[in-house]
């Protein structure tokens, strides 16, 4: 496997907390130009983050309230159509473009990090 030309290095990747958060609530992000959910993601002491996801393809809005799923936090706010997203949801992408939610393979507690 290449390395990339510009490695991260540890304090890089200490400012990136992997976080575990459940999601609380889930809405139709229809400006968005390609099709997601608007997420509200709770993390303990933390506090509730929102983020824009494009989970659609696997994903209902019924299936993903309650779920836990790994986020990055600390990347700093990103404008999606107009909409702040405060982190990202990390899943994996298939062949045809669908996400696979990256998830907790048992509960933890809200904002609990990734080690």
């Amino acid at each position: 496997m290449d390395q990339p030309a510009d490695v991260a290095t540890w304090a890089d990747f200490e400012r990136v907390a992997m976080r575990a958060g459940t999601i609380r609530t889930v809405e139709n992000f229809n400006e968005a130009r390609k099709p997601a959910y608007k997420l509200w993601i709770d993390f303990g002491p933390f506090g509730i983050k929102q983020s824009s996801a494009q989970l659609t393809v696997l994903y209902r809005p019924e299936d993903l309230v309650g779920r836990q799923v790994i986020c990055a936090t600390g990347l700093g706010p990103k404008r999606v159509a107009g909409f702040r997203s405060e982190v990202l949801v990390t899943g994996f992408a298939r062949a045809d473009g669908a996400i696979i939610l990256a998830a907790t393979e048992r509960g933890v507690a809200d904002g609990s990090s990734l080690c």
